[in-house]
């Protein structure tokens, strides 16, 4: 597949650390915008990402390695789908991704809008046995169809569900009644934002939530899962929401226990001259992959 070069790659890499023969892990920008509702912007997102990330430290100083060297980093050109419809949308992409784990990548996709993740998830369902899905968002996106149509990135998961149900999902707090009566009738592990901020679960709410996953986990985070003081820059900033530190504990927490297999990050809308929400991403995919890529036995 074309890959980009050190100016455009994620992480500004030289060839040597960023040709798709060499690397395990495969970045994959899908600027894909066509149901926002809210805020628009989506589809600058990938490449707002790819941008900051040249500002990115190779150096993970908490787990003392530089990944990016030891594991190699390749960014896919861009998937352009010229075809607005999300059912081709959805067709493409697990296409796409579906070849990209059958080179052994590690594959990472960045959106562009929530209605991505769909043939992503597909992909390493096929792909690997025993998985959970979680899905880190503010908004539960259950709803059947929203706006005219059922690929519209508030029904992605419903989308998932025609599939699967073993999703597990943190950080919602916005939904309409309807995707409440599906996360009931359809036994999803929803863990609320109140819940966990009221103390619900405790202060062990993180262990709880990876009890919930099977062996192996495919992440899909919404960049609105975090709260709007932390992250501004997408479509619905929904207040009460979650920050960098206590996230970073349940990744560290759930690397120790499961095998995350690949992940995505979506719906970031940069906004000019305030580039911090756009930084935030960035380095916020390269420590989940400093958690999730297992070092070599003999490192």
């Amino acid at each position: 597949m074309k890959t980009y070069s050190t100016k455009k790659n994620y992480l500004g890499l030289e060839k040597q650390y960023s040709n798709f023969l060499n690397s395990k892990i495969a970045i994959l920008p899908i600027p894909f915008e066509a149901t926002t509702s809210y805020g628009k912007g989506t589809s600058k997102g990938p490449e707002a990402i790819v941008n900051a990330s040249h500002y990115v430290e190779f150096f993970d100083e908490e787990l003392n390695r530089e990944l990016s060297f030891e594991k190699g980093i390749c960014t896919i050109s861009e998937l352009i789908i010229k075809e607005k419809k999300g059912k081709t949308v959805i067709e493409k992409i697990y296409e796409t991704v579906k070849k990209l784990i059958e080179k052994e990548k590690y594959v990472v996709l960045l959106g562009g809008e929530h209605t991505v993740s769909t043939g992503s998830i597909k992909a390493h369902f096929d792909s690997f046995k025993n998985l959970s899905i979680l899905q880190l968002d503010a908004h539960s996106d259950l709803r059947y169809e929203y706006e005219g149509t059922k690929f519209s990135h508030a029904s992605f998961a419903s989308r998932v569900l025609e599939f699967s149900n073993k999703i597990t999902q943190l950080g919602v707090r916005a939904q309409c009644i309807d995707e409440c009566k599906t996360i009931k009738d359809k036994k999803i592990n929803t863990f609320f934002a109140y819940q966990i901020k009221n103390g619900h679960y405790g202060n062990d709410w993180d262990e709880k939530v990876i009890e919930t996953l099977d062996e192996n986990v495919y992440i899909t985070l919404d960049l609105d899962y975090f709260d709007p003081s932390a992250v501004p820059s997408v479509g619905t900033p929904e207040p009460g929401g979650f920050y960098w530190d206590e996230t970073l504990r349940l990744f560290k927490k759930l690397s120790e226990k499961r095998n995350v297999v690949g992940f995505d990050v979506v719906e970031l809308s940069p906004v000019d001259g305030h580039p911090a929400s756009d930084y935030f991403a960035a380095k916020l995919v390269y420590k989940m992959l400093n958690y999730f890529i297992k070092r070599n036995v003999d490192e």
